[in-house]
């Protein structure tokens, strides 16, 4: 009997100390370590900068070949007798007319207009225009029309004043020029003041002619 009890007491004891030495012994789990993800942001599209280039060496080729055919054609003509014959007989009678009206009275009178011209078209492509909008109406076509008269206008001034400072004295002459200039500003502010009307009148017009329309469908 007291064998028994001490050989219980040995095993009783001997287990948890058992357990102690296996807590002990065991390792601990290692750490995980976090590697650091590195973001890489997309570049551009490959062969983008290639496509660009290729497009811009295209187009400098392409214009290089219509130049070279445009100059192929303009010698072409050049040389062709029949071109020659018709560009003499086209300019043969503005030469003629130019000799005939050589005087300064001429050159005083193509200025005026040249300038009349000039300020009627400048002035009904600000102020008409803007007169009309704020009727509730654009016209395009008028537009266009308007700033190809101005464009027309001041080349006239342009090759008049120099065709007068080559063949005559008027440019030398400040009264024969200020004159000149004056008569045309009032010319063209009489021409502008017409034409406005005509674009007004026009509008009210087609005001009054959309209600009829409008009936005559309904």
């Amino acid at each position: 009997m007291k064998k028994f009890t001490l050989l219980f007491l040995a095993v009783v004891c001997l287990v948890p100390a058992a357990g102690l030495c296996q807590e002990e012994t065991t390792p601990a789990p290692a750490a995980t370590e976090q590697i650091p993800v590195e973001t890489v942001e997309p570049d551009a599209a490959p062969g983008s900068e290639e496509k660009k280039t290729d497009i811009a060496e295209k187009a400098k080729e392409l214009e290089a070949e219509v130049e070279a055919k445009v100059g192929e054609l303009a010698e072409k003509i050049d040389q062709n007798e029949s071109a020659k014959k018709a560009s003499e007989g086209l300019l043969g009678p503005i030469y003629k007319l130019a000799e005939s009206l050589n005087f300064s009275y001429f050159h005083w009178l193509a200025f005026g207009l040249m300038s009349a011209g000039v300020v009627s078209f400048a002035l009904q492509l600000v102020l008409g225009k803007l007169v009309i909008l704020f009727k509730g109406s654009i016209n395009l076509r008028e537009i266009i029309s308007d700033a190809i008269g101005f464009v027309i206008s001041t080349v006239g001034l342009v090759l008049t004043t120099q065709a007068a400072a080559e063949n005559s004295t008027f440019t030398h002459s400040p009264a024969a020029v200020l004159s000149s200039a004056a008569c045309g500003v009032v010319l063209g502010f009489m021409l502008y003041r017409w034409g406005q009307m005509q674009e007004v009148n026009a509008v009210a017009g087609q005001r009054a002619v959309q209600p009829i329309k409008s009936q005559s469908k309904g």
